[in-house]
């Protein structure tokens, strides 16, 4: 059986590129075609990747075409994609689960969105003994890395980072007037840090209306109708925008009416959301400044700086962690064996 991670992320393309992927359009047509017994699909803001465990391998190419969010797309650009086979497919997974291969070193986010993955295919039966095996001991990696290390200390979400722009832009956020879209986690993060750099006047809005008054109950927020937000543009400061809209929310054709009154006050707005919420072209407005996920790079370079010491830390226990697996699920590369399979023998029923 061979055991692989194909998948796209910050670090092979950009904000544009990866919202083409995500939906599990073909991973059936794949388990057909290509003898995939396993499989799951990983989405979050910065990467799409799937993890599975086939009879044979199966070609990059094939899961790209997958991946896609609209099937009659083509997959031209699987070039981007990177590949990982057994052991390092393992090695990967676990660096993941860790943090250590976000864009923030050491958020946390990661890992209720890769238990959440494991769940969904645990749940459809798409992941079965293999992959349960390699997610349980990435899991118990990743809170070893965060109990016996420092890596999580600081700013550790995108949504922190994006509030560190925003206070490289303005200062200080002191009586900045901030919206807010989304009540998801990473927009409660991104709340959480926006009040503690000062913001007093945070204005919050959701499709679920229920969602929006919790969160904003929860941190003093005051809740904006969702089909009403927009005319908030007129007096906001920041605008952060943090949803899962297949589509964007906000348009130039529909932004520019509503800056008519604003006499020549900036707008900043930051859309850490993948698939982006805002289009393109809101920032050929003139006075409106728009960031994607990707211009939040710099400033993640900069914590990753901070925390080189504590990367080696957390390496140190994954690797000792991939060697165990490896024994455990006999993947090996003595005696001629290709380093893309896993043994025969690697599952028993007891421990399934």
């Amino acid at each position: 059986m061979h055991l692989f991670c194909v998948g796209i992320s910050h670090h092979t393309a950009n904000v544009e590129t990866r919202e083409r992927y995500g939906v599990q359009q073909g991973v059936e047509e794949l388990k057909r075609m290509d003898g995939c017994s396993e499989s799951l699909v990983l989405t979050t803001c910065n990467r799409v990747e799937l993890y599975g465990v086939s009879e044979r391998p199966v070609s990059t190419g094939n899961i790209a075409r997958a991946l896609l969010r609209e099937a009659s797309e083509t997959a031209d650009q699987s070039d981007q994609f990177y590949r990982h086979d057994a052991k390092e497919c393992v090695l990967h997974l676990f660096r993941v689960a860790a943090g250590l291969d976000s864009m923030v070193i050491g958020e946390t986010e990661i890992l209720g969105q890769a238990k959440k993955a494991y769940e969904a295919a645990r749940n459809s039966g798409s992941a079965g003994p293999y992959l349960h095996r390699l997610f349980q001991r990435a899991f118990r990696v990743a809170k070893q890395v965060r109990t016996r290390t420092e890596i999580s200390r600081g700013t550790v979400s995108v949504g922190s980072v994006a509030v560190d722009l925003a206070v490289k832009i303005f200062g200080d956020l002191t009586g900045r007037r901030v919206l807010l879209i989304g009540a998801g986690e990473a927009s409660e993060r991104t709340a959480r840090s926006l009040i503690s750099r000062g913001v007093s006047d945070l204005r919050l809005t959701n499709r679920s209306p229920e969602r929006a008054r919790a969160l904003g109950d929860s941190i003093g927020g005051r809740t904006i109708p969702f089909d009403q937000w927009q005319n908030q543009c007129r007096e906001i400061d920041i605008l952060i925008s943090s949803t899962a809209a297949e589509e964007p929310l906000l348009t130039a054709a529909r932004l520019a009416p509503l800056l008519r009154e604003r006499l020549d006050r900036p707008l900043f707005i930051i859309d850490i959301a993948v698939p982006r919420d805002v289009a393109p072209d809101v920032n050929e407005i003139d006075g409106v400044y728009l960031y994607d996920i990707d211009s939040l790079q710099s400033i993640a370079d900069e914590s990753r700086t901070l925390r080189r010491q504590q990367i080696a830390a957390g390496e140190t226990i994954i690797a000792d962690h991939v060697a165990e697996f490896r024994r455990t699920l006999g993947i090996s590369t003595e005696h001629g064996e290709s380093d893309t399979t896993l043994g025969s023998e690697a599952l028993r029923p007891s421990e399934v």
